[in-house]
């Protein structure tokens, strides 16, 4: 059996063990869309977090994903993808306060309808670290959307 990457879960099948690989992968996808969707990581949503983080008592450990709450709220539009890149570079900012990483950046760009990537790149003791999520983007307009075809179809 040859060793295989499993792309976009920051691990690999080495001799039949699946183990993690070196890079940050799986921390910034948790990072970016981890936690509960109902979650914008404000004090006014704070009620509405991920069970797991009433255990986890350092806020840098817990999933609250702003990236995640926009991609769910706002509507697809190459107008939003600034918020989005501000979102994603707070989510990660960990990395950085936590001193992890000596520079994280984050480029967002429409792949397609209803689709974004995030395209990260984190420097690490003088080793790159670069990978690109890509996510469905299912704000506002695409909410509004599927309900009117719902509303519409005759009984």
């Amino acid at each position: 059996m040859t060793d295989v990457l499993v792309k976009d879960f920051g691990v690999e099948l080495v001799n039949g063990v699946l183990t993690l690989t070196a890079g940050f992968e799986t921390a910034a996808q948790l990072s970016l869309f981890g936690g509960s969707v109902d979650d914008n990581a404000s004090a006014a949503t704070a009620t509405k977090q991920w069970w797991g983080n009433l255990i986890e008592s350092d806020p840098v450990r817990m999933y609250r994903s702003r990236t995640q709450a926009l991609l769910e709220s706002l509507p697809a539009t190459t107008g939003n993808l600034r918020a989005l890149e501000a979102a994603a570079k707070f989510d990660l900012d960990w990395f950085l306060s936590q001193n992890i990483a000596n520079s994280v950046t984050v480029a967002v760009t429409l792949t397609g309808v209803d689709r974004v990537a995030f395209a990260i790149e984190i420097q690490a003791e003088g080793v790159k670290h670069s990978f690109t999520f890509v996510q469905n983007w299912e704000g506002a307009a695409a909410q509004v959307a599927t309900a009117t075809v719902f509303e519409n179809v005759p009984n």
